[in-house]
């Protein structure tokens, strides 16, 4: 927006300088919402490499965990057979599953999940 160069001795109505301060209003109103675009813009770029990170790490762990468990069957096959070895594993994973799922359903209950106004 140009700036308007008053000239001593002329008088400007009340409305035009209403419109100036509301002009002047919106652009620092677009400005700090540029500035805080920017700023969210360069915290996501800086947030990336340790999201990568984060993400790298959780599936080297569930691999981790996995071979954990292949590790369990192929224990339990020097005593068992493999398929008996195999269930046993599978089992347990079904049992500590439904175990953590009742628990999160049971937890997930006891919150109020409808804001009061």
């Amino acid at each position: 927006m140009p700036e308007r160069v008053n000239m001593p001795g002329s008088v400007r109505s009340v409305s035009d300088v209403l419109r100036d301060i509301i002009g002047n209003v919106q652009e620092i109103v677009r400005s700090e919402v540029r500035l805080a675009k920017e700023e969210l813009r360069e915290e996501a770029r800086q947030a990336k490499p340790a999201g990568l990170l984060l993400v790298l790490g959780a599936l080297a762990a569930a691999f981790a965990i996995l071979f954990l468990l292949l590790a369990i069957v192929y224990a339990l096959s020097i005593i068992i057979p493999n398929w008996a070895a195999g269930l046993v594993v599978a089992m347990s994973l079904a049992i500590v599953a439904g175990g953590m799922l009742s628990a999160g359903r049971k937890w997930l209950g006891q919150i109020n999940l409808k804001r009061k106004l």
